[in-house]
């Protein structure tokens, strides 16, 4: 049959070619073909997996019964050997005027009408009694019940509970405690009981942005799960010599400290001990105690009960770009010696004020931080390699360590100096007006020009100065002299020794206003 001529057949060939064209432009992604046409979106693409967060369902599942809450009690007299009670009255009741108010209460509202309540209150509040003082969180970390938890929690306690996950409570005892990095053990002995508990992580391979997850007893609730994620590491937050906390934003809140943070391994990478927070509440900035640290001061707890800490006997402070500079540094890192106490090793060793420790036993020092927890990690007795910048160039001394005092030595000047002779002198391009020390060493700042370069960097009337540049002061020229010296050598500061309340602290002072 001809076809050709037939408009029937004609139409149905140009239907087919544009569905065939819709078709190609669908699968090239246009929205539409030729003019007059419907228009064909382009398809999506199929998504076999959908991305999706993490659970934690199985790790919590796996920890929680390690997780204890930690209830603190402290003793106290029963309330009749406090002088009376609420429902009896106060010692020397019967002493009051008859229309004092204190007398017409406890008259309309006698010990008799109550007597069950009374009882009640001594019960929980006599002899040999103790009530609940604080509240906090801990783990196990072994299988016969040793136990970590923070000692802010359990300080000043006369007796340890612990609430395990199935709500067994279980007597504890304290074996040790470290004020300095705020950790305590505790063990539980329940009739060769073994206990589930988990292990410390390798907090070395934590990430910033890596998850976590928050187990405790917040608020005295018990088996509280919060997740988030590692905010950042290495704060300060002023807690003590050996911050190095690790940042997390998983909500953490009161009853939290001494809880585990855990990976997602079910390992513990932290141990929440502190937050950030204007209100009281969570804000999402928590403070943990990396593991590694933990780990090595709660195995010392557990073997002697106490930390022993290697002592250098230093007084130090940060080496900013200025005082690096001022002393020729490349970097401004290390830790600068403001005073060598007395009887300390470093002082016995030849260390003075004014040298820079770069290195222990050749591991860098970036920070005093650094050079604390370096030393505090080393034994006492063992003797170690301090590298030092000291007049321009490196030193190694070889030293043996001391061990860390219970309170922190303070040196002293004599206060029974001989008096000298007076010279007065100002510093006007540094906006000090000094006068010489009543000893003949160094020089008081008796006045600061409140728009100078002194004022800015913190110097104050009453200060003293002894050198500058480690070269000493005795004479306002002196302070010139070093000033000059340092322009020739090309140095942009000096590096100034200030004597403040018996401690040294170090200030560099810009050469071009000299």
């Amino acid at each position: 049959m001809n076809t050709q001529g037939n408009p029937v057949s004609r139409t149905r060939k140009r239907l087919l070619a544009a569905v065939a064209s819709v078709a190609v432009a669908g699968a090239v992604g246009f929205g539409a073909v030729a003019s007059g046409t419907v228009p064909v979106l382009a398809q999506a693409v199929a998504v076999e997996t959908q991305a999706q967060a993490p659970g934690f369902a199985d790790i919590v599942e796996r920890v929680s019964p390690a997780v204890v809450s930690v209830q603190v009690k402290a003793s106290f007299a029963p309330a009749a050997e406090r002088g009376g009670d609420f429902f009896t009255g106060p010692e020397g009741f019967e002493d009051l005027p008859d229309d004092h108010p204190l007398k017409r209460f406890f008259r309309e509202f006698p010990g008799d009408r109550d007597q069950d309540r009374g009882r009640r209150f001594e019960r929980r509040g006599g002899r040999g009694q103790a009530r609940p003082m604080a509240q906090g969180s801990g783990f196990f970390i072994s299988e016969d019940g040793y136990l970590v938890t923070n000692n802010h929690v359990v300080q000043g306690g006369s007796e340890l509970v612990v609430v395990m996950d199935n709500g067994d409570e279980l007597d504890a005892k304290l074996i040790g405690t470290d004020p300095r990095t705020d950790l305590a053990v505790l063990k539980v002995e329940e009739n060769g009981r073994k206990f589930t508990y988990v292990e410390f992580a390798d907090d070395g391979k934590v990430r910033v942005g890596d998850w976590v997850v928050a187990v405790g007893n917040p608020f005295g609730l018990g088996g509280t799960v919060t997740a988030g994620i590692v905010s950042a590491r290495g704060r300060d937050i002023g807690a003590g010599p050996y911050d190095d906390f690790i940042q997390i934003d998983a909500a953490v809140n009161r009853g939290n400290s001494g809880g585990p943070a855990f990976n997602l391994k079910g390992e513990v990478v932290g141990i929440n001990t502190a937050i950030f927070s204007p209100s009281g509440g969570n804000v999402g900035i928590a403070f943990a105690i990396p593991a590694s640290t933990a780990k090595l001061v709660v195995d010392e707890l557990i073997k002697d009960g106490s930390v022993s800490r290697g002592w250098l006997g230093v007084q130090i402070q940060p080496v900013t770009d200025e005082i690096g500079e001022s002393l020729g540094l490349a970097d401004a890192k290390g830790a600068l010696v403001s005073e060598a106490q007395p009887d300390g090793p470093a002082k016995a060793a030849g260390i003075v004020a004014g040298d820079v420790i770069t290195k222990v036993d050749g591991k860098d020092v970036a920070s005093p931080r650094e050079l604390a927890r370096l030393i505090g990690g080393i034994e006492p007795g063992k003797t170690v390699e301090v590298t030092l910048w000291r007049n321009g160039k490196n030193e190694a001394v070889k030293l043996e360590l001391g061990e860390l005092p219970g309170e922190q030595q303070q040196a002293a000047l004599d206060p029974q100096a001989p008096a000298g002779e007076t010279e007065t002198g100002t510093l006007a391009d540094l906006g000090l007006t000094v006068t010489t020390a009543d000893d003949g060493k160094g020089l008081v700042v008796t006045d600061v020009a409140p728009d100078s370069d002194a004022a800015a960097r913190g110097i104050l009337p009453g200060d003293v100065i002894t050198s500058v540049n480690s070269a000493e002061v005795n004479g306002a020229a002196d302070v010139s002299k070093a000033m000059q010296e340092a322009a020739k050598a090309g140095r942009k500061s000096v590096l100034v020794q200030v004597m403040r309340d018996d401690a040294n602290l170090f200030v560099a002072l810009p050469v071009a206003a000299s």
